[in-house]
């Protein structure tokens, strides 16, 4: 090992760092090598295709790159019965129908499907913990081809790199913060997790943590949020969750960093774009490659601990974050609700997220818990 192996050594794994680093990389619109003994996988985002792009990878190796699309991409292609995700062989260097495939609301399936590789999954779960689009363009190649001048990532690495991140989740600030609504209030910041984001968690009053703690976890939505979008109800529950809290017994809210359910802004705003054309707003997610939800909750479930959480009685709709913090190890003594306020604009949104995701939403209760208008 080389001195500077040995300083690296001191700091983290090398095998969680690759993966930091391929993140970074993938997000630049570079490729990356995924390794797995002799053989190796590199894997570019399609936003990042070029057709010279494409006839670079063809002279790497002509006629063997591939298309990994997800599952709900190749549902809304016209596939039934379509797996978790699948790769379709390219034998010609054509950026076009590549980006027709992975993204055009007219394209069709013009070849056959073959479920991933070992290689091809750890591909798949790299676009994930990025937070990007899921399709990708893959040349298979043996290891020793790979030259240095690509980041290279175990393929193992990217598939445990998850568990490994909640594992290293650690506290590095914290300060009181007074809120309009509830003036006693202390913010702690989280890091690590996926992609080493600051995760926030925010305490409200003076919650007795022997006792089962009033919680929410809410992911970021920066239009809802921030600017107060007409199109969610993600602003009034935050602010109308810390508001209960600060006038009940406290309680801690988790801003987590996983914007657009788990997709990222830019898909987010591609989604929006669709849902104006009149798209409901899980098959606009569909178009572009995402499932109904790609959010994980382990690491919030860490942060509670951390805190000295145990028990909780959580504030939300979706008892898909019910069922997150009971596999995580929580005692979840009780649900309530996190009604906003329905909207012209929110409306269709909100009966979709009930109708086809199971959140929990009673208009009726909405309207009459619904924060007043401004």
């Amino acid at each position: 090992m080389s001195t500077l192996s040995r300083v690296l050594a001191l700091f983290d794994d090398a095998e969680p760092r690759s993966v930091d680093r391929a993140i970074a990389e993938f997000r630049a619109g570079r490729p990356v090598a995924i390794v797995s003994g002799e053989q190796a996988l590199l894997v570019l985002l399609v936003d990042a295709l070029t057709q010279s792009i494409a006839e670079g990878f063809d002279k790497l190796a002509p006629g063997r790159a591939k298309l990994l699309l997800s599952g709900a991409r190749l549902k809304r292609l016209g596939l039934a019965d379509a797996p978790a995700a699948g790769a379709l062989a390219l034998p010609v260097a054509d950026a076009a129908r590549v980006e027709a495939l992975s993204f055009h609301l007219d394209a069709r399936l013009d070849a056959p499907v073959a479920p991933l590789s070992t290689l091809e999954e750890a591909g798949a779960e790299l676009a994930r913990l990025a937070l990007l689009s899921p399709a990708l363009y893959a040349l298979p190649l043996p290891a020793l081809a790979v030259t240095d001048d690509f980041i290279h990532v175990p393929a193992e690495a990217v598939r445990g790199y998850r568990a490994a991140q909640t594992r290293l989740l650690k506290l590095v600030a914290r300060a009181p913060v007074p809120l309009e609504g509830a003036r006693e209030a202390e913010f702690v910041i989280f890091r690590g997790g996926e992609g080493l984001k600051d995760q926030i968690a925010i305490i409200v009053g003076k919650p007795d943590l022997s006792q089962p703690v009033a919680i929410r976890l809410h992911s970021a939505c920066l239009t809802g949020d921030l600017f107060g979008s007409l199109k969610c109800d993600c602003g009034d529950q935050l602010r109308g969750t810390v508001q209960t809290m600060a006038a009940g017994d406290g309680g801690i809210l988790l801003y987590l960093d996983q914007e657009g359910r788990g997709n990222g802004i830019a898909n987010k705003m591609r989604a929006y774009k669709l849902q104006s054309q009149g798209w409901d707003t899980y098959d606009a997610d569909e178009v572009l490659g995402f499932g109904l939800d790609q959010r994980r909750f382990d690491f919030a479930a860490e942060m509670l601990r951390q805190l000295g959480v145990s028990a909780v009685r959580v504030m939300t709709n979706n008892p898909e974050k019910i069922r997150a913090l009971k596999a995580a190890g929580l005692d979840v003594v009780a649900d309530n609700r996190a009604y906003g306020r329905q909207t012209a604009e929110n409306t269709r949104y909100l009966a979709s997220k009930r109708d086809r995701a199971g959140h929990i939403i009673d208009f009726d209760a909405m309207a009459h818990h619904a924060p007043a208008r401004d």
